[in-house]
């Protein structure tokens, strides 16, 4: 059965993309006022059968033969031609066992043998139904638009002896162009310049800025951080860096699968067997039974038709879905979806970025080793040096709390991709790399060759004094984060980053993480996760935060994103937007997952019992519409509050 939707909740769906959270718009605008009318045909049916059936029972005289069937055909329009219409579509289509046309034939047959209050009720509830379903699983579109803030949109190329400005799409391979400080370069290219520092973020999504020299390659999305530089262009536009993650995005979106809900995979199964069954009821007798008369089994088929309109699961399934959206946003967990909380039962192996994902993404003195000097008086000479720089590690030295009022930074000069040189208090003063060290012929201790993170060398009057190590550091709760995916069932996980490989193995040793891979562009990741999801029974979960992640995100089954500090382009992408940035609530989405589909089962499970039962009483004429209706209504409130269940539970 093809999937179909149903107009009410094509228009909740349309309303809803276009009503963002928290745009700060008057709500009596015409967004909103559109976004109430989606309600008005049920509220306008509910209204009306309630007087009619007021009307019915008090007597009322005038509300007898023509006008009382009208009454209830204009209750029964606004919700029921929707439906109709759709399942006449699905027949044109050749998709004839919908649950449009059992709905249609059903309440239409009520509707033929007199019973127009059910037959206004049943179409009603599954309105309703459609709305709750509608609320439960919107789901957001994977918007690339962010991206657009990240895409240079201008470009500064030297033509006629002047710089122009120019769309990059236009720049040829082999001119050059200009980069201010602050600007994004617009195309990959080779630098011309001596020197420059670039903040890559975009790209690797690491925070600390890359020093390249002249002749070696920079990549279009990263901003220039220091001066204006000039590169020469090596690839156009449509090739470069940043328009390949935007094509990567668009391609993985659009293979990523979908997941139907239950009631519509049911639907296949048991729309034919309900339509089937209620012809067989009208005509098969003929042949068995002696005083055959038409009229009469044909009433007992459309009763039977009746009490099989799948009310309480169009309303149960959806609301179980809807139970576990709202706790798992009480746990600061989003999901954009009913269908990824069905999916995130299914993941086989979670993989997951490091910097922002599992570390803090922002750089902390680890360890400080001085050699014949006293800490404090170490780190003033550092910190009198570090001050005239604005690099990262540079910020996370001065964060150390010293009094270093009385010392005094002179004639600093920067070595270029090795570091600074300078007087403090009239000594010299050497703070960089090894390879500065080096080439000032000052002695580097071993213990530093086997050092991964990065490392700040120091040297006092052409004496090594020590270094100071700053690392990425690992959120609080990200060894309990892994445990918790273990015991979660999943004991297959994976790291993959941007940063160096060698930092990202120590990360994933620390962490209790098998298998990881550092130095990886996004396209390298994509390929990874692609290769991962081709193997036998295998469902990954990427977890990531960056912009460069949003390829991965996208390609995954389960896309999950930090939220609190994640680039606006992954919270885009991906299916799962973990608020609180603790990667320790990946498991819980997981646990809130399965919760919410054992209650789903359950639902489905209990109206399923029910309706076998009350459909074979149908069938032998022992039931009639109103119990049919007070069994349905019955198993749809035992399923409301059973998912009203998982708002109560506790996934810690």
């Amino acid at each position: 059965m093809k999937k179909k939707k149903l107009n009410l909740r094509d228009l909740n769906k349309t309303s809803s993309d276009n009503h963002k959270r928290n745009d700060g718009h008057n709500h009596s605008s015409p967004e909103s006022i559109g976004k109430f009318k989606i309600y008005v045909p049920a509220i306008f049916s509910f209204v009306m059968l309630i007087i009619g059936i007021a009307m019915d029972y008090f007597d009322v005289a005038f509300f007898k033969d023509w006008i009382r069937i009208v009454w209830y055909a204009v209750a029964y329009l606004p919700v029921g031609f929707p439906v109709i219409k759709e399942g006449w579509n699905s027949i044109k289509n050749g998709d004839f066992f919908t649950e449009f046309l059992l709905m249609s034939i059903a309440t239409i047959g009520a509707f033929a043998i007199g019973e127009y209050p059910e037959g206004v009720a049943v179409m009603l509830f599954y309105a309703v139904g459609e709305l709750f379903q509608s609320a439960a699983v919107k789901r957001a579109k994977r918007s690339i638009k962010a991206l657009l803030d990240v895409r240079p949109n201008e470009a500064l190329v030297y033509r006629n002896n002047n710089y122009v400005s120019v769309n990059p799409e236009i720049v040829a391979i082999g001119e050059k162009v200009q980069v201010r400080v602050g600007e994004k370069i617009p195309l990959d290219g080779i630098l011309l310049s001596e020197k420059g520092s670039f903040n890559t973020a975009a790209l690797t999504g690491e925070s600390k800025p890359d020093t390249i020299a002249k002749g070696e390659k920079v990549f279009a999305g990263s901003i220039n951080l220091d001066g204006v530089i000039e590169i020469e262009t090596t690839k156009e536009f449509k090739d470069s860096s940043i328009a390949r993650i935007l094509d990567m995005v668009q391609n993985a979106t659009a293979r990523k699968s979908k997941t139907e809900l239950f009631i519509r995979k049911f639907a296949r199964i048991y729309t034919p067997i309900v339509v089937f069954l209620a012809i067989g009821l009208t005509f098969l007798p003929y042949f068995f039974v002696d005083d055959y008369v038409f009229n009469d089994w044909l009433y007992k088929a459309l009763i039977f038709l009746v009490i099989s309109c799948p009310c309480a699961l169009v309303i149960s399934i959806p609301l179980g879905y809807f139970g576990g959206l709202g706790a798992a946003s009480k746990n600061g967990i989003l999901f954009k979806g009913a269908s990824f909380l069905d999916e995130m039962t299914r993941i086989t192996t979670v993989v997951m970025d490091k910097t922002g994902t599992v570390t803090k993404g922002v750089f902390k003195i680890k360890e400080i080793k001085t050699i014949d000097w006293d800490e404090p008086e170490f780190m003033k000479y550092l910190m009198a040096m570090e001050e005239q720089s604005t690099h990262p590690i540079a910020k996370a030295i001065m964060e150390y709390k010293a009094d270093g009022e009385d010392f005094q930074a002179k004639e600093v000069t920067e070595v270029a991709g090795k570091g600074l040189k300078g007087k403090v208090n009239g000594k010299t003063v050497l703070v960089g790399n090894k390879a500065l060290m080096t080439s000032n012929n000052i002695e580097v201790p071993s213990e530093t060759d086997n050092i991964v993170e990065s490392i700040v060398m120091v040297s006092i009057d052409g004496k090594f004094a020590g270094y100071v190590i700053i690392a990425d550091e690992l959120k609080e709760d990200a060894h309990e984060a892994i445990k918790q995916i273990r015991e979660s069932g999943i004991s297959k996980i994976i790291m993959l980053s941007g940063d160096k490989d060698s930092i990202t193995q120590q990360v994933a040793k620390e962490m209790g993480i098998d298998t990881a891979k550092g130095g990886l562009l996004p396209e390298d990741k994509l390929n990874e996760v692609e290769h991962l999801k081709k193997q036998f029974n295998t469902k990954v979960a990427f977890i990531g935060d960056g912009i460069n992640d949003a390829p991965v995100l996208a390609a995954s089954d389960v896309g999950i994103a930090m939220g609190g500090l994640g680039s606006d382009v992954a919270i885009e992408t991906a299916d799962v937007i973990i608020q609180t940035d603790q990667p320790s609530k990946i498991a819980r989405a997981i646990k809130i997952g399965r919760s919410t589909r054992r209650i789903v089962w359950q639902n489905i499970g209990l109206a399923f019992g029910v309706k076998a039962v009350v459909l074979v009483l149908g069938a032998g004429g022992l039931a009639t519409m109103w119990e049919a209706v007070f069994a349905d209504v019955g198993v749809a409130l035992l399923a409301i509050l059973n998912a009203v269940r998982l708002q109560k539970m506790n996934w810690k």
